[in-house]
């Protein structure tokens, strides 16, 4: 899937693709339920942040906690994000995340939209 070379990083520990509607699309390790529904929210507060400061569209968030160092990036409506054990450098997560959001953010390469599913007649 879209995770898989992402969670093969030294320091993941979870990770999670959500979708334009919120839902999640894709999450892997035991913290990934619970990252999908945060991303969600975090969106949608950078984008009240962004909005109310002029800054323009938020993209990209880190953070550090006691326990984790948490990344995540935002485009074209999707929400990508890992959470590392603290410590670790987050940079390949970091990029990683943002190849895979380049990758969902070019034409025919992102997410089936409804106009390319099958419909019930299989046509």
């Amino acid at each position: 899937m879209r995770l898989d070379l992402l969670s093969t990083l030294t320091g993941v520990q979870s990770c999670a693709l959500v979708g334009q509607d919120g839902l999640p699309l894709e999450m892997q390790g035991e913290l990934g339920e619970a990252l999908a529904a945060e991303l969600a929210a975090l969106q949608l507060s950078g984008e009240r942040v962004g909005r109310r400061l002029g800054v323009g569209q938020v993209t990209r968030l880190a953070f550090t906690s006691d326990l984790a160092d948490v990344v995540a990036v935002f485009t074209g409506g999707f929400a990508l994000g890992a959470v590392l054990q603290r410590g670790i450098d987050t940079r390949s997560a970091q990029q990683t995340l943002a190849r895979v959001a380049l990758s969902l953010s070019k034409p025919g390469q992102g997410l089936p939209t409804a106009e390319l599913l099958p419909t019930q007649d299989g046509l």
